[in-house]
């Protein structure tokens, strides 16, 4: 037992020293927290990053850099080379794509993250409007870390829901599925601002349209549920019922935050592919411009069946914009290929029977209380 003893301590000795050589000393590293993909020249890829570095006290600097090489590893080891401290992945929250790059097909960047163990699979991946390094290379007068700033930007718009979340894992489980394609928000600099303007839509992962960023609403409530969101929107005069033309002779706006929607979608023609699409909001109105008595039960009702019409009508256009385009970012070709046995799918036949598939909208509308003021 002593002999054990003696053999086994020097080789626990050995194992953690090696522990402790492989441990990155915050100090010592460069920590990417963002990287951006463009098309490079003859081919290439050009990877812009944004790198914190920490020094001995305790304070930091960010640094913008942008490399082109063949691979992604390759613009890793240049951007190695013009730095002092090595670089690593493991804190990087967000990878941009820049629209070109976009259009051209993402399955080397989505395969290159999944297959790297240091990058985890919730961090955000986005299109920017035109190109990514311009965006990131600005220099802003009030944001210090734009890595930093576009996360929590896309973090927190995902967690109040004006926007879809797009997490590698949800992109690389949409783009793998058959029946379903991927969908990630657009982001774009004006001036000294950074936005999101809008909703990428992909098909076989390649960008081939878009929709704006307040029509993120009407995808979200088609792909899941939308339980604390704001929304918006505008009831025009002519569509109004006429409890509320008599009130008002202009478009009304109407202010709402959903306390939870709910929809199902069922597959009624198999041949030709037809979904009925139920979807039902139960809501609080938070304002409205004109005001109306929202203390009238008439008028409230009416003001249910104008915000369900309209609601139907723009979940329709979405729907046809995405038909159009071959997109089924909704992921109706999933409750086909899941309803239907033998179904024998693949994704070139569903997009063919996706741009003519027919959808039967139903919007039920409820408005449970009133005078809520945040």
């Amino acid at each position: 037992m002593n002999k054990l003893k003696y053999f086994y301590s020097p080789l626990l000795a050995l194992v953690l020293l090696y522990g402790c050589a492989q441990t990155n000393i915050l100090d010592k590293v460069g920590l990417t927290t963002l990287v951006g993909y463009d098309v490079g020249t003859e081919k290439k890829i050009a990877a812009t990053v944004v790198i914190r570095e920490v020094n001995p006290e305790f304070q930091s600097n960010v640094e913008v850099l942008t490399t082109e090489n063949d691979t992604s590893k390759g613009n890793r080891i240049e951007a190695n080379q013009q730095l002092s401290k090595k670089v690593v992945v493991g804190q990087m929250r967000v990878v941009l794509f820049g629209e070109e790059l976009a259009k051209e097909g993402l399955r080397y960047y989505i395969d290159t993250n999944l297959e790297n163990a240091s990058v985890s699979n919730g961090i955000y991946m986005a299109v920017v409007e035109d190109r990514v390094a311009p965006l990131l290379e600005y220099e802003y007068e009030n944001i210090e870390d734009i890595g930093q700033h576009i996360f929590r930007l896309i973090e927190q718009n995902i967690e109040q829901e004006y926007m879809i979340s797009s997490t590698l894992h949800e992109v690389a489980r949409d783009y793998y599925s058959v029946g379903k394609d991927v969908a990630m928000p657009i982001i774009k600099r004006e001036k000294e601002l950074v936005k999101l303007s809008g909703v990428a839509l992909f098909k076989d992962g390649k960008m081939v349209s878009r929709l704006p960023a307040t029509d993120s609403f009407y995808v979200k409530i088609v792909r899941d549920t939308f339980k604390a969101g704001l929304y918006e929107t505008i009831l025009h005069h002519e569509d109004l019922p006429s409890a509320l033309q008599k009130i008002t002779t202009d478009d009304m706006t109407v202010a709402f935050d959903a306390i939870h929607s709910k929809r199902k979608v069922t597959l009624v023609d198999a041949a030709n592919p037809e979904f009925d699409l139920n979807v039902k909001i139960k809501a609080r109105i938070l304002e409205t411009y004109p005001d109306i008595n929202q203390g009238d039960p008439k008028s409230v009702a009416a003001l249910e069946k104008a915000i369900q019409n309209k609601l139907a009508k723009e979940l329709e256009k979405v729907i046809a914009q995405s038909q159009k385009v071959e997109s089924d970012i909704f992921g109706f070709g999933e409750i086909y290929r899941g309803s239907v046995r033998h179904a024998q799918l693949t994704r070139e036949k569903w997009h063919e029977m996706y741009r003519d598939m027919k959808v039967n909208i139903h919007v039920d509308f409820v408005i449970l209380r009133n005078g809520v003021f945040e």
